[in-house]
Formats: structure tokens, sequence, C-alpha cells
């Protein structure tokens, strides 16, 4: 977005369904997304917040459900989120080693906007999950601070940068730059239409398996540039799934695993050392903190309509891990550490996908 050239630039198309207006997790209304960016010589890291609704998550919770597709990795908040079936916060993607100060400043942000937490109602649910940048960025330097958590936040919107931003400015993926995609599906029932929308932050995967629309491009960029940035797997990708698809918590959990389909795609063999975390949510339903004095009503899909979901979240993670690909760019980063982009190695070799 915001004038990036995607992967639907370079003529592929993924799928049979039809995108949204901005092909974007951002599609849906109410879901915006922040990034704070940190880039210059060994510090290629940041922040990405993304902002399921805009009224109070904290009063107004909303339906939500994790799946760990391998677990190399650390998230807080997935255990409450699989318990109550709820999401209460906005959702923080960072590096490894900053998940606690992105915790510690996303309960700051919630104490703020909510002075009943802790006081007259019970505490709250940070959600955070990472990847590993420590390739190109110094880890171990921790630059990340509640500052940029906040101003991320701040700074969400409709309309965001792919690729090298945000959390994703010191990611890997297929042994190339790698980082923020996203992408949309819109979904067509008798009783209305509906949009999924998906957010990846990757970091994982060899280049051998890259795969883009069936076509092995991995293994024809490993010819021509003889190995230069392979290197085993050993990443990570987290997969935001949001919907306004009216779903149960059950009927949700059974979507975001479906995530994997399109990882599969795109080449990714789930690896002993990479962390695949799936964390959904539906703006269909809006749960209220309270005890309200009435039942509360939820509806959802009927089980015979759950197939177009499936697909659509396949769809779109496919696409999103495409687009943050081609939508990063080179980065030299800790140490001289590089990476360079898809983009360029496929302009550079002529390399195209009919």
């Amino acid at each position: 977005m915001l004038g990036q050239k995607r992967i639907r630039d370079f003529g592929v198309e993924i799928g049979n369904l039809e995108t949204g207006h901005y092909n974007s997790i951002t599609d849906i209304k109410g879901v915006t997304v922040g990034h704070v960016t940190l880039s210059g010589q060994n510090r290629q890291t940041g922040v990405t917040a993304i902002i399921p609704h805009q009224g109070n998550l904290f009063k107004e919770k909303l339906i939500a459900a994790s799946h760990v597709i391998n677990g190399f990795g650390k998230t807080i908040g997935t255990i409450q989120i699989n318990e109550l079936g709820t999401l209460e916060t906005p959702i923080i993607l960072t590096n490894t080693l900053s998940v606690g100060t992105a915790a510690d400043a996303l309960i700051e942000y919630m104490l703020e906007t909510n002075p009943e937490i802790g006081r007259t109602t019970g505490t709250v649910n940070p959600v955070i999950a990472e990847c590993n940048d420590m390739f190109l960025n110094d880890i171990r330097a921790r630059c990340i601070t509640k500052e940029h958590v906040f101003q991320a936040i701040k700074n969400a919107s409709n309309e965001f940068k792919e690729g090298t931003a945000g959390a994703g400015c010191g990611m890997l993926c297929y042994s190339l730059k790698g980082g923020i995609g996203t992408s949309s599906r819109l979904m067509k029932l008798e009783h209305g239409s509906y949009t999924m929308g998906v957010l990846v932050l990757t970091n994982f995967g060899s280049l051998d398996d890259l795969k883009i629309n069936g076509k092995a491009v991995g293994k024809e960029l490993k010819e021509v540039i003889r190995g230069s940035y392979e290197e085993k797997d050993k990443g990570s990708v987290i997969i935001i799934v949001g919907t306004d698809l009216p779903v149960s918590t059950r009927q949700l959990n059974r979507i975001i695993k479906r995530a994997v389909t399109g990882l599969a795609r795109t080449g990714s063999i789930i690896t002993t050392g990479s962390g695949e975390v799936a964390i959904g949510f539906s703006t269909a339903t809006k749960i209220p903190h309270e005890n309200p004095s009435h039942l509360l009503s939820i509806p959802m899909i009927h089980e015979e309509e759950i197939d177009i979901a499936f697909r659509a979240v396949g769809e779109a993670t496919e696409e999103a891990v495409l687009n943050s690909l081609v939508t990063a760019t080179h980065v030299v980063g800790r140490d001289g550490n590089e990476r360079p982009a898809l983009s360029d190695l496929l302009s550079k070799y002529n390399i195209r996908f009919e």
C-alpha cells in the first residue's frame, strides 16, 4: 500500500475470491494498523500495532481465538484468549527481546484509557507476538521503548506500509528480506457480504522452497545467485486474522487453523525452529465487559457456510506472505549482514511468473 508495488502489480493473482478495496486487513471496518520503524546501521527493528476496532476494546471485547501451528515462539495473552474467547486490547508485534517492553507499554496504555482496571474491576490481558530479527538487528541492544509502542498505536490508519516497516524492519523471509504483508478476501453469503483480512509478520523459510502461484521461483533464484543468501530455516511467522463474519470462538478457531494452507502454498514446511502462531478476531459481535441485565445474543454462521471462510483465510495468508516479500527493500544491518529484496532480484535476473 501507500504506492508500493505489490504481488498483483507483478501480474500474479492468488486464489479465486475477490479482494477488498485496500486488499488489506483494514478492509474490515474499524480495523487500523500503525508502525514505528527503527532503521539505521545495527538497529533494524520496530513495532506494529493492530487496532481491531475504534471504540474502547476493554469495555467492548471481540470474539477471538489463537492457534499454535508450531510453538517455537514467545507470545503474551494467548492463554486467556483461548480460555475466555475474547480480545480486549490492541495486538502488538515486535522483536523477541522486546516482548516485555511492549507488554508493559500496552498495559500502561490500557490503564490510562480505563481507570477502573485494577480498582473496581479485574486486570487486563495484553496481546503481544514476536519474531526474531537478530540477523539484521542488534537485538541485544533492546532499543524498543514504551514510547515506540504508544506511537505505533497513535499512527494506526487504514493505509500503512508493508515489507520493511514496523516490526518487519529486520525480518527475513525465504532467505530474502521479509517483513509485514497483508491481504483480504470478500465472502458473499445469502445473508450478506463479509471480509476476511490477514496481516503477517514473516521471518521464515529457505530460498529453495519459495513458490509464487505454484512456480518454483526460489529454485530459479537459487541457481542464479549461487546460494549467497541461503541459510537454515529457523525463523517464525505471526498471522493476524481479522473478519466481520459473525462466528463463535470455536468457529473462529477452525478458520484461523486454515491459515496454514496459505503458508504451505508459498513453500513453508513448518520447520522445527520456526514459530507459527495465528491470532484471530471477529468484529461482528462486541462483548460488554460489564455484566448486563439481559442475555447476550451472539450471531454466528451455520457450519455449512464455513468453507468460504476457510478458502478466504488461506488465499489471504498466501498473498499477504508474498506481499511481505515483494514490498520489502534491501537492508544492510548488524555487522554488515544484509538481505536483498525479492523485487530487485526479479528485475535483475528477469524472472517472470507466466
